[in-house]
């Protein structure tokens, strides 16, 4: 997996210590959702010309993102294509391997009707939706919060949800990322629907600013996580023991459940 257009970003702002988190996260966070744990990582570098300073803040970025996913940076390739890349361009892709039992496995089949759903908040805009927040920027002054906010790394959720598989806490889950919150209807069987209330998800406040530049309520929710960066799908009645293994600040919290119905989601 890759960050897509956040690299722009982070060169629009010569900011780059922080994208490396995002590469691991964007590929750790997607093995977690079957309920396996990462083992190693590699990254691919591709650049026009490689500036040693840059490329270190790169990949510091990378290895506090193995030591937060708790998994091992084992190599990767760092290749310079003249011609390919325009100048002080360069782009990022990564890779992760996981481990899992198949007696811990989790998703769509473990789902039941009644089952509710919790948002677990995301960090921010995370690594998606960065082209049309490009697209905004053109027309829009950047101030520090918005520096800062656009290059807030994505968060790496691989300790809390690995803890829940291991006590069988959660059924199914979903990493919000490209398509939004519309990803959770990949962890649900097809005889089963999503049912969401969105007035229960707390947004923050550069979804808030993102929304004043006349993008619609569907873009927005097509596009960015709008809060939620992963869906836990469980047992009402584990509601609370879930609950204990999070940090105050990433609780996660009921928006909908699961029923059965003809429809595959219903906002």
């Amino acid at each position: 997996d890759g960050i897509g257009t956040k690299i722009e970003i982070a060169n629009r702002f010569k900011k780059f210590d922080t994208i490396g988190i995002d590469l691991v996260a964007m590929c750790v966070n997607d093995l977690i959702v079957q309920g396996a744990k990462p083992l190693f990582f590699l990254d691919y570098i591709a650049t026009e010309k490689i500036n040693l300073s840059k490329m270190k803040k790169v990949i510091k970025g990378i290895i506090n993102g193995c030591k937060i996913s708790d998994c091992i940076l084992a190599g990767g390739e760092t290749a310079e294509m003249p011609g390919t890349y325009g100048k002080n361009k360069f782009d990022l892709a990564g890779f992760s391997v996981g481990i899992l039992s198949r007696k811990k496995l989790i998703g769509k089949n473990k789902v039941k009707n009644k089952d509710v759903i919790l948002a677990i908040p995301s960090s921010g805009l995370h690594s998606n939706g960065y082209s049309l927040v490009r697209k905004v920027l053109k027309n829009s002054k950047v101030d520090n919060f918005l520096k800062e906010e656009l290059l807030r790394p994505t968060k790496i959720y691989t300790n809390e949800i690995l803890r829940l598989v291991d006590k069988n806490l959660i059924n199914s889950s979903a990493n919000i990322t490209g398509g939004g919150i519309y990803n959770i209807t990949r962890s649900v069987p097809n005889n089963l629907t999503v049912n969401i209330d969105l007035s229960k998800i707390k947004t923050m406040k550069i979804f808030s600013w993102l929304k004043k530049k006349n993008i619609s309520d569907m873009e927005m929710l097509k596009t960015f996580n709008c809060g939620v960066g992963f869906c836990l799908i469980t047992n009402r009645k584990k509601i609370s023991e879930v609950s204990r293994y999070f940090d105050k600040k990433f609780k996660p919290y009921e928006i909908g459940f699961i029923s059965k119905s003809s429809k595959k989601l219903n906002l």
